[in-house]
Protein backbone atom coordinates (compact mmCIF):
# COMPACT_ATOMS: atom_id res chain seq x y z
CA UNK A 1 0.00 0.00 0.00
CA UNK A 2 1.23 3.17 -0.54
CA UNK A 3 0.45 7.23 0.69
CA UNK A 4 -0.42 10.00 -1.06
CA UNK A 5 -0.65 13.64 0.07
CA UNK A 6 -3.83 15.25 0.05
CA UNK A 7 -3.65 18.08 -2.47
CA UNK A 8 -1.78 20.44 -0.39
CA UNK A 9 -1.36 19.35 2.91
CA UNK A 10 1.05 17.23 4.81
CA UNK A 11 -1.76 14.77 5.14
CA UNK A 12 -1.06 11.07 3.94
CA UNK A 13 -4.13 9.13 3.00
CA UNK A 14 -3.75 5.53 1.64
CA UNK A 15 -4.07 4.55 -2.19
CA UNK A 16 -7.08 2.83 -1.90
CA UNK A 17 -10.19 3.93 0.63
CA UNK A 18 -12.73 2.27 2.05
CA UNK A 19 -16.00 3.27 1.29
CA UNK A 20 -19.05 2.24 3.30
CA UNK A 21 -22.05 2.75 0.92
CA UNK A 22 -22.91 -0.46 1.35
CA UNK A 23 -23.01 -0.45 5.02
CA UNK A 24 -27.05 -0.28 6.12
CA UNK A 25 -28.89 -0.89 3.70
CA UNK A 26 -32.01 1.10 4.02
CA UNK A 27 -33.98 3.45 1.29
CA UNK A 28 -32.58 3.70 -1.95
CA UNK A 29 -29.31 2.31 -0.57
CA UNK A 30 -31.04 -1.10 0.04
CA UNK A 31 -30.21 -2.48 -3.61
CA UNK A 32 -25.96 -0.95 -3.50
CA UNK A 33 -25.65 -3.35 -0.25
CA UNK A 34 -27.36 -4.44 3.19
CA UNK A 35 -23.92 -4.82 5.02
CA UNK A 36 -24.75 -5.08 9.37
CA UNK A 37 -22.07 -4.37 11.95
CA UNK A 38 -20.37 -7.47 12.21
CA UNK A 39 -19.78 -7.59 8.57
CA UNK A 40 -18.95 -4.26 9.14
CA UNK A 41 -16.14 -4.62 11.62
CA UNK A 42 -14.55 -7.50 9.45
CA UNK A 43 -14.43 -5.17 6.19
CA UNK A 44 -13.04 -2.55 8.13
CA UNK A 45 -10.57 -5.25 9.72
CA UNK A 46 -9.69 -6.33 6.08
CA UNK A 47 -8.95 -2.80 4.97
CA UNK A 48 -6.68 -1.76 7.39
CA UNK A 49 -4.91 -4.55 7.80
CA UNK A 50 -3.99 -4.46 3.98
CA UNK A 51 -2.90 -0.64 5.31
CA UNK A 52 -5.89 1.68 4.40
CA UNK A 53 -6.16 4.94 6.68
CA UNK A 54 -8.53 6.00 4.78
CA UNK A 55 -12.32 5.78 5.17
CA UNK A 56 -15.09 7.47 3.30
CA UNK A 57 -18.74 8.00 4.21
CA UNK A 58 -22.04 10.44 4.17
CA UNK A 59 -24.57 11.58 6.11
CA UNK A 60 -27.22 10.65 3.16
CA UNK A 61 -25.85 6.80 3.30
CA UNK A 62 -28.94 4.73 4.84
CA UNK A 63 -29.85 8.34 6.44
CA UNK A 64 -26.89 8.22 8.57
CA UNK A 65 -26.93 4.32 9.59
CA UNK A 66 -23.69 3.98 7.37
CA UNK A 67 -21.84 6.74 9.28
CA UNK A 68 -23.38 5.07 12.59
CA UNK A 69 -22.00 1.63 11.56
CA UNK A 70 -18.69 2.96 10.89
CA UNK A 71 -18.42 4.81 13.60
CA UNK A 72 -18.71 1.65 15.92
CA UNK A 73 -16.56 -0.36 13.95
CA UNK A 74 -13.82 1.81 14.04
CA UNK A 75 -14.38 1.36 18.50
CA UNK A 76 -15.21 -2.19 18.13
CA UNK A 77 -11.90 -2.83 16.76
CA UNK A 78 -10.12 -0.71 19.31
CA UNK A 79 -8.30 1.48 16.05
CA UNK A 80 -6.73 4.89 17.71
CA UNK A 81 -8.42 7.91 16.03
CA UNK A 82 -5.31 9.89 15.13
CA UNK A 83 -4.12 6.17 12.72
CA UNK A 84 -7.71 6.47 10.85
CA UNK A 85 -8.32 9.75 8.34
CA UNK A 86 -12.24 9.41 8.28
CA UNK A 87 -14.42 11.44 5.64
CA UNK A 88 -17.89 12.13 5.31
CA UNK A 89 -19.72 14.14 2.60
CA UNK A 90 -23.20 17.08 3.13
CA UNK A 91 -25.50 18.46 0.75
CA UNK A 92 -28.43 15.72 0.53
CA UNK A 93 -31.97 15.78 2.68
CA UNK A 94 -32.17 14.61 6.06
CA UNK A 95 -35.37 15.44 6.71
CA UNK A 96 -38.73 16.60 4.98
CA UNK A 97 -37.87 20.50 5.81
CA UNK A 98 -37.29 22.84 2.57
CA UNK A 99 -33.98 23.76 4.78
CA UNK A 100 -32.61 20.56 6.03
CA UNK A 101 -30.84 19.69 2.55
CA UNK A 102 -28.31 21.74 0.69
CA UNK A 103 -24.84 23.46 1.16
CA UNK A 104 -26.31 26.41 2.70
CA UNK A 105 -24.54 27.33 6.57
CA UNK A 106 -27.61 26.32 8.39
CA UNK A 107 -27.74 22.83 6.77
CA UNK A 108 -23.87 22.71 7.29
CA UNK A 109 -23.57 23.42 10.76
CA UNK A 110 -26.64 21.34 11.73
CA UNK A 111 -25.31 18.15 9.95
CA UNK A 112 -21.55 18.52 10.75
CA UNK A 113 -23.07 18.16 15.20
CA UNK A 114 -25.48 15.22 13.34
CA UNK A 115 -22.31 13.60 11.82
CA UNK A 116 -19.98 13.96 14.46
CA UNK A 117 -22.41 12.24 16.86
CA UNK A 118 -23.51 9.45 14.41
CA UNK A 119 -19.89 8.82 13.93
CA UNK A 120 -18.89 9.10 17.49
CA UNK A 121 -15.89 11.35 17.36
CA UNK A 122 -15.09 14.96 18.04
CA UNK A 123 -13.26 15.72 14.43
CA UNK A 124 -13.91 14.91 10.93
CA UNK A 125 -10.88 14.91 8.67
CA UNK A 126 -11.84 15.78 5.90
CA UNK A 127 -15.75 16.98 5.28
CA UNK A 128 -16.84 17.57 2.05
CA UNK A 129 -19.73 18.98 0.03
CA UNK A 130 -21.68 16.43 -1.77
CA UNK A 131 -22.86 17.63 -4.63
CA UNK A 132 -23.33 21.54 -5.78
CA UNK A 133 -26.31 23.49 -4.56
CA UNK A 134 -27.30 25.87 -7.00
CA UNK A 135 -29.45 27.78 -4.37
CA UNK A 136 -26.32 28.45 -1.80
CA UNK A 137 -24.16 31.23 -3.05
CA UNK A 138 -19.99 29.12 -3.02
CA UNK A 139 -19.38 31.95 -0.57
CA UNK A 140 -21.46 31.16 2.04
CA UNK A 141 -20.54 27.61 1.28
CA UNK A 142 -16.73 28.42 1.88
CA UNK A 143 -17.19 30.66 4.66
CA UNK A 144 -19.34 28.38 6.68
CA UNK A 145 -16.76 25.08 5.93
CA UNK A 146 -13.36 27.60 6.87
CA UNK A 147 -15.91 28.01 10.57
CA UNK A 148 -15.53 24.32 11.22
CA UNK A 149 -12.47 24.37 10.52
CA UNK A 150 -11.21 26.98 12.74
CA UNK A 151 -13.53 25.88 15.40
CA UNK A 152 -11.83 22.46 15.15
CA UNK A 153 -14.54 20.00 13.69
CA UNK A 154 -13.34 19.70 10.62
CA UNK A 155 -9.59 19.44 9.63
CA UNK A 156 -9.97 19.61 5.66
CA UNK A 157 -12.68 20.06 3.19
CA UNK A 158 -13.25 18.96 -0.59
CA UNK A 159 -16.26 18.60 -2.78
CA UNK A 160 -17.35 15.83 -4.97
CA UNK A 161 -18.94 16.29 -8.32
CA UNK A 162 -18.03 19.57 -9.26
CA UNK A 163 -17.59 21.12 -12.38
CA UNK A 164 -14.07 22.68 -13.13
CA UNK A 165 -15.75 25.71 -13.21
CA UNK A 166 -17.35 25.31 -9.76
CA UNK A 167 -14.09 24.21 -8.12
CA UNK A 168 -12.07 27.22 -9.63
CA UNK A 169 -14.42 29.68 -8.73
CA UNK A 170 -14.80 28.48 -4.73
CA UNK A 171 -10.76 28.26 -4.90
CA UNK A 172 -10.73 32.06 -6.01
CA UNK A 173 -13.55 33.21 -3.88
CA UNK A 174 -11.32 31.28 -0.68
CA UNK A 175 -8.07 33.14 -1.61
CA UNK A 176 -10.06 36.03 -0.93
CA UNK A 177 -11.60 35.65 1.74
CA UNK A 178 -8.10 34.17 3.54
CA UNK A 179 -10.23 30.92 4.19
CA UNK A 180 -9.29 27.33 4.00
CA UNK A 181 -9.64 26.10 0.59
CA UNK A 182 -10.95 22.80 -1.02
CA UNK A 183 -8.66 19.94 -0.62
CA UNK A 184 -9.97 17.42 -2.41
CA UNK A 185 -12.29 16.63 -5.56
CA UNK A 186 -14.45 13.00 -5.46
CA UNK A 187 -15.17 12.05 -8.73
CA UNK A 188 -16.52 9.51 -10.97
CA UNK A 189 -13.55 8.12 -12.68
CA UNK A 190 -13.05 4.78 -14.64
CA UNK A 191 -11.22 2.97 -17.24
CA UNK A 192 -14.91 3.09 -19.49
CA UNK A 193 -15.19 6.29 -18.38
CA UNK A 194 -12.97 8.71 -18.42
CA UNK A 195 -14.96 12.32 -18.77
CA UNK A 196 -12.81 13.87 -16.27
CA UNK A 197 -9.77 14.02 -18.48
CA UNK A 198 -11.72 16.89 -20.48
CA UNK A 199 -11.91 19.96 -17.98
CA UNK A 200 -11.47 18.48 -14.03
CA UNK A 201 -8.20 16.48 -13.90
CA UNK A 202 -6.29 19.41 -15.66
CA UNK A 203 -7.77 21.64 -13.37
CA UNK A 204 -6.38 19.67 -10.41
CA UNK A 205 -3.01 19.09 -11.59
CA UNK A 206 -3.13 23.25 -11.95
CA UNK A 207 -4.77 23.94 -8.70
CA UNK A 208 -3.35 20.92 -7.21
CA UNK A 209 -6.36 19.42 -5.45
CA UNK A 210 -6.22 15.61 -4.80
CA UNK A 211 -8.39 13.10 -6.58
CA UNK A 212 -10.61 10.55 -5.09
CA UNK A 213 -12.59 8.10 -7.75
CA UNK A 214 -15.85 6.83 -6.54
CA UNK A 215 -17.63 3.76 -8.52
CA UNK A 216 -13.61 2.65 -10.08
CA UNK A 217 -15.23 -0.54 -11.39
CA UNK A 218 -18.20 1.33 -12.69
CA UNK A 219 -20.97 0.02 -10.49
CA UNK A 220 -19.67 -3.70 -10.95
CA UNK A 221 -19.98 -3.65 -14.54
CA UNK A 222 -16.29 -3.39 -15.13
CA UNK A 223 -15.97 -6.65 -13.15
CA UNK A 224 -17.39 -7.71 -16.51
CA UNK A 225 -19.60 -10.16 -14.85
CA UNK A 226 -22.69 -8.15 -16.10
CA UNK A 227 -21.78 -8.41 -20.25
CA UNK A 228 -24.73 -10.26 -22.44
CA UNK A 229 -27.14 -10.19 -19.76
CA UNK A 230 -25.66 -12.19 -17.25
CA UNK A 231 -25.90 -11.59 -13.03
CA UNK A 232 -29.50 -10.54 -13.73
CA UNK A 233 -29.71 -10.60 -10.01
CA UNK A 234 -26.55 -8.04 -9.58
CA UNK A 235 -26.80 -4.63 -8.29
CA UNK A 236 -26.89 -3.19 -11.30
CA UNK A 237 -29.72 -4.71 -12.18
CA UNK A 238 -31.97 -2.86 -9.64
CA UNK A 239 -29.96 0.03 -9.06
CA UNK A 240 -28.32 0.60 -12.90
CA UNK A 241 -25.74 3.48 -12.02
CA UNK A 242 -23.65 4.92 -12.74
CA UNK A 243 -24.31 4.85 -16.58
CA UNK A 244 -21.95 3.44 -18.99
CA UNK A 245 -21.34 3.17 -22.71
CA UNK A 246 -21.58 -0.19 -23.48
CA UNK A 247 -20.16 -0.66 -26.86
CA UNK A 248 -17.24 1.21 -25.04
CA UNK A 249 -16.88 -0.66 -21.98
CA UNK A 250 -17.40 -3.93 -23.23
CA UNK A 251 -14.52 -3.38 -25.94
CA UNK A 252 -12.39 -2.19 -22.65
CA UNK A 253 -13.51 -5.34 -20.51
CA UNK A 254 -11.80 -7.41 -23.86
CA UNK A 255 -8.91 -5.61 -23.30
CA UNK A 256 -8.18 -6.34 -20.52
CA UNK A 257 -9.49 -9.82 -20.02
CA UNK A 258 -6.40 -11.13 -21.63
CA UNK A 259 -3.87 -8.81 -19.15
CA UNK A 260 -6.28 -10.07 -16.37
CA UNK A 261 -5.38 -13.97 -17.61
CA UNK A 262 -1.95 -13.52 -18.40
CA UNK A 263 -1.13 -12.32 -15.14
CA UNK A 264 -3.60 -14.79 -13.13
CA UNK A 265 -6.08 -11.68 -11.42
CA UNK A 266 -9.07 -10.07 -12.07
CA UNK A 267 -10.44 -7.83 -14.49
CA UNK A 268 -11.95 -6.04 -11.99
CA UNK A 269 -8.14 -5.59 -10.04
CA UNK A 270 -7.03 -4.57 -13.67
CA UNK A 271 -9.21 -1.30 -13.68
CA UNK A 272 -8.41 -1.01 -9.91
CA UNK A 273 -5.23 -0.64 -10.93
CA UNK A 274 -5.28 1.31 -14.31
CA UNK A 275 -6.53 4.20 -12.07
CA UNK A 276 -3.50 3.62 -9.55
CA UNK A 277 -1.09 3.97 -12.17
CA UNK A 278 -2.89 7.70 -13.36
CA UNK A 279 -0.66 10.18 -11.52
CA UNK A 280 -3.67 12.41 -10.82
CA UNK A 281 -5.36 9.81 -8.78
CA UNK A 282 -4.92 10.32 -4.98
CA UNK A 283 -7.14 7.69 -4.07
CA UNK A 284 -9.55 5.02 -5.46
CA UNK A 285 -12.39 4.52 -2.85
CA UNK A 286 -13.34 0.95 -3.32
CA UNK A 287 -16.67 -0.58 -1.44
CA UNK A 288 -17.91 -4.15 -0.83
CA UNK A 289 -20.70 -7.00 0.43
CA UNK A 290 -17.92 -9.26 1.27
CA UNK A 291 -14.47 -9.72 2.79
CA UNK A 292 -13.24 -11.96 -0.10
CA UNK A 293 -14.62 -8.95 -2.56
CA UNK A 294 -12.87 -6.54 -0.74
CA UNK A 295 -9.84 -8.42 -0.67
CA UNK A 296 -9.43 -9.13 -4.35
CA UNK A 297 -9.87 -5.26 -5.06
CA UNK A 298 -7.06 -4.86 -2.50
CA UNK A 299 -4.69 -6.69 -4.37
CA UNK A 300 -5.24 -4.32 -7.14
CA UNK A 301 -2.13 -2.49 -5.51
CA UNK A 302 0.25 -5.45 -6.33
CA UNK A 303 -0.85 -5.09 -10.08
CA UNK A 304 2.15 -3.52 -12.08
CA UNK A 305 1.17 -2.44 -15.70
CA UNK A 306 3.75 -2.20 -18.16
CA UNK A 307 3.59 0.67 -20.61
CA UNK A 308 2.42 -1.41 -23.37
CA UNK A 309 -0.56 -2.88 -21.16
CA UNK A 310 -1.30 0.38 -20.38
CA UNK A 311 -0.55 2.15 -24.49
CA UNK A 312 -3.20 -0.93 -25.29
CA UNK A 313 -5.84 0.39 -22.67
CA UNK A 314 -5.47 4.02 -23.37
CA UNK A 315 -5.96 3.09 -26.88
CA UNK A 316 -9.33 0.99 -26.49
CA UNK A 317 -10.83 4.00 -23.64
CA UNK A 318 -9.16 7.16 -25.08
CA UNK A 319 -12.00 9.98 -25.22
CA UNK A 320 -12.65 11.16 -28.69
CA UNK A 321 -12.02 14.62 -29.33
CA UNK A 322 -13.98 17.26 -28.51
CA UNK A 323 -13.68 20.98 -28.79
CA UNK A 324 -12.20 23.26 -27.57
CA UNK A 325 -9.68 20.68 -26.13
CA UNK A 326 -8.57 19.37 -30.01
CA UNK A 327 -7.32 23.05 -30.83
CA UNK A 328 -6.10 23.57 -27.51
CA UNK A 329 -3.80 21.20 -28.26
CA UNK A 330 -3.49 21.68 -31.83
CA UNK A 331 -2.38 25.57 -30.70
CA UNK A 332 -0.34 24.86 -28.02
CA UNK A 333 1.97 22.42 -29.69
CA UNK A 334 4.70 24.58 -30.60
CA UNK A 335 4.44 26.54 -27.57
CA UNK A 336 4.76 23.08 -25.25
CA UNK A 337 7.79 22.41 -27.92
CA UNK A 338 9.18 26.09 -26.80
CA UNK A 339 9.40 25.40 -23.04
CA UNK A 340 10.93 21.91 -23.88
CA UNK A 341 13.61 24.01 -25.45
CA UNK A 342 12.83 22.79 -29.05
CA UNK A 343 13.73 24.95 -31.50
CA UNK A 344 10.52 26.98 -33.24
CA UNK A 345 9.34 24.65 -36.30
CA UNK A 346 8.15 27.64 -38.40
CA UNK A 347 5.28 30.29 -38.56
CA UNK A 348 2.52 30.83 -35.59
CA UNK A 349 -0.86 28.63 -37.37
Amino acid sequence: MRYNPLGRTGLFVSELCLGTMTFGGEGMFRAVGQVQQDEADALLKAAVDAGVNFVDTANVYSNGLSEEITGRALRNLGLAREDIVLATKVLGPMGRDVNARGASRGHIMDQVKASLKRLGTDHIDLYQIHGWDAATPVEETVRALDDLVRQGHVRYVGVSNWAAWQIAKALGIAERLGASRFQSVQSYYTIAGRDLEREVIPMLASEGLGLMVWSPLAGGYLSGKYRDGKDADGRRATFDFPPVDMVRGDAVIDAMAPIAEAKGVSIARIALAWLLHRPAVTSVIVGAKRVDQLEDNLGAVDVRLSDEDLARLDAVSALPPEYPGWMIERQGEYRRGAAAGQPPAGRDR
